[in-house]
């Protein structure tokens, strides 16, 4: 009887730990490497950054039990200002060369619903910092005139706006062409500052900061 009494209790016993030994892991925490970039120095004009790039890590925080994966291909990258730089989806950031200042790169998983606790479902995430630094160069600013709206765009790259904007710099010497297109229901109503324009271009040649003006009708 007492044999019998204790197989019982083992069978209970072993019955009771199985449910915690079922776990799946769970995510947890997310780190990205490195936790800021920097890209561009103080003498250097932001447009020449343009194409810099380094590759970011993903680095999942796992428990059941404590384990840390490269997670960089499993997560959705993303930045909050992708005209100052970009992420790809393999984790590649890259400085656009068209702004300067502080942007925040973020990498997402959603956890699956798998019965797991807690966190089963959730959406974990986790940020880096990355810096463009307004550097030296010519600027070039673009007033918008007109009671219309259009968006004004740059070769090289530098300026993308849809209101009175200026660039980050270009180097001395550049030729900036500037490309203005109407937004539906405005039209192209000419240029004023450019050294030439043909049609919706404007050409402007940087040996100083310099200032145009587009009117959209």
């Amino acid at each position: 009887m007492i044999r019998k009494s204790f197989s019982l209790m083992l069978v209970c016993a072993v019955v009771l730990l199985i449910p915690s030994c079922g776990h799946e892991q769970q995510l947890v925490g997310i780190t990205i490497q490195p936790a800021v970039q920097t890209f561009g120095s103080p003498t250097t004009p932001v447009i020449a950054n343009a194409g810099s790039n380094v590759q970011l890590r993903a680095l999942g925080s796992y428990i059941h039990p404590p384990v840390t994966k490269d997670i960089t291909s499993q997560v959705a990258w993303a930045s909050n200002t992708p005209d100052m730089v970009t992420v790809d989806p393999a984790g590649l950031l890259t400085a656009t060369g068209q702004s300067c200042g502080g942007a925040l790169v973020s990498a997402t998983v959603t956890t699956n619903n798998n019965g797991a606790v807690s966190s089963s479902g959730a959406i974990v995430t986790g940020y880096m910092t990355a810096n463009v630094v307004c550097g030296g160069g010519l600027f070039l600013s673009v007033t918008f005139l007109g009671n219309g709206t259009g968006i004004v765009t740059s070769s090289p790259l530098g300026l993308s706006c849809a209101s009175s904007c200026a660039s980050s710099g270009f180097a001395a010497g550049t030729t900036v062409t500037l490309t203005a297109t109407p937004n539906s229901g405005s039209t192209f109503g000419g240029w004023t500052g450019c050294d030439s324009t043909s049609g919706p271009t404007c050409t402007v040649l940087l040996n100083a900061s310099r200032s145009v003006g587009v009117t959209f009708n």
